[in-house]
């Protein structure tokens, strides 16, 4: 039995190397390729593949968000994430939403071909490191709304433009990035958003 792949990576010499390589395998074909969210989406409506390999980053959706859409769109498709970005937070988010592997991009090719098989049989898989740090970090100590905020202050924007933004006076920002910096035991919000962002937390 062949097992029909999605392959999407916005950064085309890493994607057009993992489809020659999995194509080497007898049992994989690759037979879609994406460069970003929305033409990952698109190409697993149109081709309904069995597994879908997804970029944790990539333009217009993420990893993550194109997991969410395809367990609603394309429910037979199963997704497995590849990140050179191993934060914590970002394992948790996956595997909330539906993702069956998650695993860096450091691994070898055999592995993410073994790991294909594993999630395409109804199994899952997740790199033992990064499980071990996401354990090891903990569960996200803000609420969802002071994530939210955190996230829009993370690029340096005054407070009026983060309320404009998020439909909140200036007031409940300024409380919500307060309690946030709080949380996460540092001094301001700049610091409270880069602790958060490299947790995976935002």
């Amino acid at each position: 039995m062949t097992i029909r792949l999605l392959l999407a990576d916005d950064e085309n010499l890493i994607r057009d190397a993992l489809a020659m390589m999995l194509g080497m395998e007898e049992d994989l074909e690759v037979i879609a390729q994406a460069a970003s969210g929305p033409e990952a989406v698109a190409a697993a409506t149109r081709f309904t593949p069995d597994v879908a390999v997804l970029d944790l980053q990539m333009p217009g959706l993420d990893g993550i968000e194109v997991a969410q859409r395809l367990a609603a769109d394309v429910p037979g498709c199963r997704c497995i994430i590849v990140t050179s970005h191993g934060r914590p937070g970002y394992l948790k988010k996956a595997l909330e939403a539906g993702v069956r592997g998650f695993l860096p991009k450091t691994a070898s090719a055999k592995v993410l071909a073994d790991v294909i098989r594993q999630v395409h049989d109804g199994g899952r898989y997740v790199d033992p490191e990064l499980a071990a740090d996401a354990i090891a970090a903990g569960a996200s100590p803000l609420t969802a709304r002071e994530a939210d905020v955190l996230e829009l202050a993370a690029d340096g924007a005054p407070v009026e433009e983060i309320a404009a933004r998020a439909s909140l006076s200036p007031g409940t920002v300024r409380n919500y990035l307060s309690a946030a910096a709080t949380k996460l035991g540092v001094g301001n919000r700049h610091e409270a958003a880069r602790l958060a962002r490299a947790r995976g937390w935002i």
